[in-house]
């Protein structure tokens, strides 16, 4: 245990600790980060309005309540913190309740234990709702607002505007993200979403799988029938693969007739049976005209401290081994 750790008070086990936060009306939680484990107290799920004990016992629970816009500001402070870099971990932000409103908590933690390396083994903390004061300031700052009325036509017109202009900036978010044919992801959003789930995968130990894909042979059904088919032989090929999918799972387009899924918190094993999937799915494609559609496959998982270039390669190679395979093989 390290100098900065704080132990348990001499006679409490964990179980027993775990049953004083059951009495504590604030909400306690205690992450082993070793296993990924995280308790939290009855007092936490009743702040938020959720049934004790009914949400799974991992960081994702966390980050999955943490308001959008508040979770890069969290994050950062929160790696600062484990990273040494800030003395203490306190910080305000909104959590999504059972009913789907948003409520304020002070979250503060500390940590207890760290492994030999450095990293964090314990880390115990609360939350503390202070959504009344928020909303009391919020209500007193309403109240200061003497000119609201003179204004009130301006802000109209400003809104209309606003909302004009995020309406811009999200098509325009839409077609930079977008692959202009088959409307799934493109290289742009494929190369910042690895770069999301590799330091994601470093941050709480929790990795993710990739399937590179690439068409065999789909020159031939270009010469042969023209791009106009081979176009939309690959619009109906994206919308087979999307069926084998889950719904956090990306599809991309990677290049002309190569693809990339990203499967976050998937094994190798998880990934394989992805690709059996799409493979099957596939084999039942209607062939076009006498060439039949296939697809080469190159799985792998996320290795520790392997960055989005370093895994990409990996999938890369592991597609060619399947094309020299013979093609229609998934490799790994």
């Amino acid at each position: 245990m390290s100098q900065e750790s704080k132990p348990v008070p001499a006679g409490f086990s964990d179980q027993q600790l775990h049953t004083l936060f059951e009495l504590v009306s604030d909400g306690i939680w205690d992450w082993d980060a070793n296993t990924g484990y995280v308790y939290r107290n009855p007092g936490w799920y009743a702040m938020l309005g959720y049934q004790s004990h009914s949400l799974d016992n991992s960081v994702l629970t966390w980050e999955s309540v943490i308001h959008p816009e508040d979770y890069p500001r969290v994050m950062a402070h929160f790696e600062a913190y484990i990273d040494k870099r800030n003395e203490r971990y306190r910080i305000e932000y909104r959590c999504r309740c059972q009913d789907g409103s948003y409520l304020w908590v002070e979250d503060s933690g500390h940590i207890i234990d760290r492994n030999d390396d450095g990293s964090v083994a314990r880390m115990l903390g609360a939350h503390r709702n202070i959504d009344a004061g928020k909303r009391l300031v919020a209500g007193l700052e309403q109240k200061n607002h003497n000119l609201e009325a003179l204004v009130a036509e301006r802000t109209r017109e400003l809104s209309w505007v606003n909302q004009q202009l995020q309406r811009q900036l999200d098509e325009n978010r839409e077609l930079a993200e977008r692959d202009a044919l088959t409307r799934i992801a493109n290289r742009y959003l494929l190369e910042k979403t690895l770069r999301e789930q590799c330091e994601r995968a470093r941050r709480f130990r929790q990795g993710f799988a990739l399937i590179a894909m690439d068409v065999d042979d789909f020159k031939p059904i270009n010469d042969r029938y023209g791009h106009a088919r081979g176009d939309a032989a690959l619009v109906g090929l994206v919308e087979c693969v999307r069926q084998c999918l889950g719904e956090q799972d990306l599809l991309a387009r990677w290049g002309g007739d190569e693809f990339v899924v990203v499967l976050p918190r998937a094994a190798l094993a998880d990934a394989v049976r992805v690709a059996e999937a799409i493979q099957q799915g596939v084999a039942a494609i209607e062939a076009v005209g006498e060439c039949r559609l296939s697809l080469s496959y190159g799985v792998v998982q996320w290795q520790e401290g392997e960055d989005q270039v370093g895994l990409l390669e990996r999938a890369d190679q592991a597609l060619y081994r399947a094309k020299a395979a013979g093609k229609n093989v998934i490799s790994h």
